[in-house]
C-alpha cells in the first residue's frame, strides 16, 4: 500500500506576493493530488477582521474549509495568537487519529513554532503511523531549543511507533542545522535527499534558494519525493510544497 504525505506552508492562504487571497485555489490544487495526509503550516483558525473585509473568506476555519468532504479527520494546533486572530499547524488525514496533541515550542506568543503530532491508523493493514507537523522559529538559537524538544518527543514515541513521519517548515537557512541536531540514533532519512541526493529548495517560491521544507521518515520504504513546482504552485504561497509517497506494506 502507498501512503502519500504532503508538507506545505500555505502562507495563511495568501499569494506569494501577499496581494491575493488564494485559499480556494489551494484547496482545488490539493484535491487534485489525491493525497492521504497533508501537513500544513500557517493555517488560519480565526481572523475576524479578514472575515469582515474579504468577500470569499470561508465561514469556517481554514483547516475545516480545506478538509471538507475529502479529509474527514483533522487536527489543528493554535500557536500564533493575537487580537481577534490566530493561526498554526494542521494535519488533514483520510485515516482516523487514535490520538493527537500540540506541543507549543515557541518562546514568543506571536510566533508559530509548534510540534503538532498524532497517530493515524491504517485499518486495512492494522498499522499505526506517528505524524509530526512542525514549524520551527526564525532564529538559530530558537531552533536549537526546538530541535532538542523534538528529539525528546521522538525518543518517547519511537518506543511504541516504528513508522514515523516528520514534515514541515524547518526554517533551516543554513541547510545544515537540522542534519546536525536531529538525533541520528533514531535512523531518520530525509525523503527528497534520499531521492535526489540534495535537499529541496522550496523558499521563496518564485525563486527557490533555501531548503526550508522537508519530510523525514523511518520504519517504511520511500517510493518517491517530489517538489511541486508546476501548475502555479509558485504563486499560491511563499513556499513550494513537497510530496512523498511511502510503501507501508
Amino acid at each position: 500500500m502507498i501512503l502519500s504525505v504532503l508538507t506545505y506552508n500555505i502562507h495563511k492562504g495568501f499569494s506569494s506576493n501577499n496581494r491575493q487571497f488564494v485559499l480556494h485555489r489551494i484547496r482545488e490544487q490539493l484535491r487534485e493530488l489525491d493525497i492521504d495526509a497533508a501537513l500544513l503550516q500557517e493555517v488560519i483558525g480565526e481572523h475576524l477582521s479578514h472575515a469582515n473585509s474579504i468577500d470569499d473568506w470561508p465561514e469556517t476555519s481554514h483547516f475545516e474549509f480545506l478538509a471538507d468532504q475529502v479529509w474527514p479527520h483533522y487536527a489543528y494546533g493554535k500557536n500564533a495568537i493575537a487580537d481577534r486572530r490566530h493561526h498554526g499547524n494542521a494535519i488533514l488525514s483520510k485515516y482516523p487519529f487514535s490520538q493527537w496533541n500540540n506541543i507549543n515550542v515557541s518562546p514568543f506568543k506571536r510566533a508559530s513554532g509548534s510540534l503538532l503530532n498524532g497517530n493515524i491508523n491504517i485499518p486495512d493493514l492494522d498499522k499505526t503511523i506517528h505524524l509530526v507537523n512542525l514549524h520551527l522559529g526564525l532564529l538559530g538559537m530558537e531552533r536549537r531549543k526546538q530541535l532538542a524538544q523534538l528529539n525528546k518527543h521522538l525518543e518517547s514515541v519511537i518506543q511504541e511507533n516504528d513508522a514515523v513521519i516528520i514534515g514541515g517548515d524547518f526554517n533551516d537557512w543554513s541547510g545544515k542545522q537540522v542534519s546536525r541536531l536531529l538525533n541520528t540514533d533514531f535512523g531518520f532519512q530525509e525523503a527528497f535527499f534520499t531521492s535526489n541526493k540534495c535537499f529541496a529548495r522550496t523558499f521563496p517560491a518564485r525563486w527557490p534558494l533555501f531548503c526550508m521544507d522537508r519530510i523525514y521518515f523511518r520504519g517504511m520504504e520511500l517510493e518517491s519525493c517530489t517538489r511541486l513546482s508546476g501548475k502555479g504552485w509558485q504563486d499560491f504561497s511563499d513556499h513550494i510544497p513537497l510530496l512523498a509517497r511511502f510503501n507501508i506494506t
